[in-house]
């Protein structure tokens, strides 16, 4: 059904400038919508580690044309070296061209690379706030009523969600019903500057005490590096960051090898990121007026390997949905029941995670690094490659 046989629907918010955003934004423009997205940050967020993208998610890429635009951007990451605190090789996973399998993938860039490509892709047709977001929403029968922290008031026909995992703007329409499955492990992100020691090769590292390092090549002259641990949620992530460097020394001060270098750079970067490492469940996506996407609804969790690829299947979806179905209630329904299965298989994680890739002894560190010789060894590589990621079953996309 055309858009001129339900006008009302036209004009469409957007919370988040993110992937998911912006990639909605693109595709309802291309329907005909009028779009707004509203960034909480100042200006566009151009920092962020690795992110990939696989499978449907690449075929979303393939239709907006920036495909080729990706590739150019690659990080050129060659796969992923475990080793030990000694920098001693223990396995290597190259770079997969599968498009759902394996560490690093064919379409590997840095999420601020990323957001820009979908930003040129929207700046001329998109209206954009930055600096601003949403502090209430009334989620009226014919209309969103929105007000802005800024004091700006103003009226749209649909509101979508597409902030993070722990959306303030969630809470204000789906309240406590959308849940965190948290996963007991701290993650936190932060660049580094690049030696001439380094290579294209990421390089994982444990510790005991369920810690590990993982060190990750760019493709603009740094590394990008992250420390994880396991640990229940206990509000680190809330933290000053001044606070949150101070327990990743406490954390990691006895870990050695590449934990010297990454802890003496902790003090001298702007940009870190730590947060504690959950999946979003939400037994709905929309609301009245108001849906979830990408992150706010289902986030798979960074260790999955699919948040970036379910933001772009997710957008597609749900723009096409609101072109084709006679109402937004019938919209919403059908991207529901599209998504969900894709999401709830990209929500199931490998037996063990993160537990297995975080060996509490050292024995458990052995252990782990006989299991990842076996999986790296060629007589038994597609097992490795069923324990290097889990497959995310491909959803079928719908012509629009």
């Amino acid at each position: 059904m055309s858009l001129a046989k339900h006008p009302k629907d036209q004009t469409v918010l957007i919370s988040g400038a993110g992937i998911a955003g912006p990639t909605l934004a693109f595709w309802l423009k291309r329907h005909g919508f009028s779009t707004t997205i509203v960034e909480r940050a100042s200006e566009l967020r151009l920092g962020g580690q690795n992110v990939d993208v696989r499978g449907a998610g690449r075929v979303v890429t393939r239709k907006m044309g920036i495909e080729d635009a990706i590739k150019s951007a690659n990080t050129g990451e060659l796969g992923v070296r475990f080793i030990d605190s000694s920098g001693s090789s223990i396995a290597e996973f190259p770079a997969s061209k599968s498009e759902s399998r394996g560490l690093t993938a064919e379409l590997e860039i840095l999420r601020g690379a990323l957001a820009k490509i979908l930003y040129n892709q929207t700046t001329n047709s998109t209206e954009y706030l930055f600096g601003d977001y949403i502090c209430a929403i009334d989620n009226e029968v014919d209309a969103v009523s929105v007000k802005f922290h800024s004091g700006l008031e103003r009226t749209f026909s649909l509101v979508i969600i597409a902030d993070g995992i722990r959306s303030k703007t969630r809470e204000l329409v789906f309240g406590g019903e959308t849940q965190i499955r948290e996963l007991g492990l701290y993650m936190a992100y932060l660049t580094i500057p690049r030696l001439p020691s380094d290579s294209n090769w990421a390089l994982w590292q444990n510790a005991t005490g369920g810690r590990a390092i993982l060190l990750r090549p760019d493709n603009i002259g740094t590394m990008r590096a992250s420390l994880s641990f396991l640990s229940p949620p206990c509000g680190y992530e809330s933290l000053e960051q001044a606070e949150q460097k101070q327990v990743l020394k406490d954390k990691f001060r006895d870990a050695g090898g590449l934990a010297p270098r990454i802890l003496d750079a902790l003090d001298k970067t702007p940009e870190l990121y730590m947060d504690s490492i959950g999946q979003v469940k939400a037994p709905h996506w929309s609301r009245g007026r108001v849906a979830l996407l990408g992150d706010a609804g289902y986030c798979p969790s960074p260790i999955s390997g699919m948040g970036t690829s379910l933001a772009f299947v997710g957008a597609y979806v749900l723009a096409g949905e609101l072109a084709r179905a006679p109402d937004y209630r019938e919209a919403f329904a059908n991207y529901e029941r599209i998504m969900r299965p894709y999401v709830e298989n990209a929500q199931q994680l490998a037996p063990g995670t993160p537990r297995l890739a975080h060996p509490k002894t050292q024995l458990g560190i052995r252990v782990f690094n006989q299991l990842l010789r076996l999986a790296a060894s060629p007589t038994v590589s597609a097992i490795g490659r069923r324990i290097s990621k889990p497959k995310a079953e491909r959803v079928m996309l719908p012509e629009y």
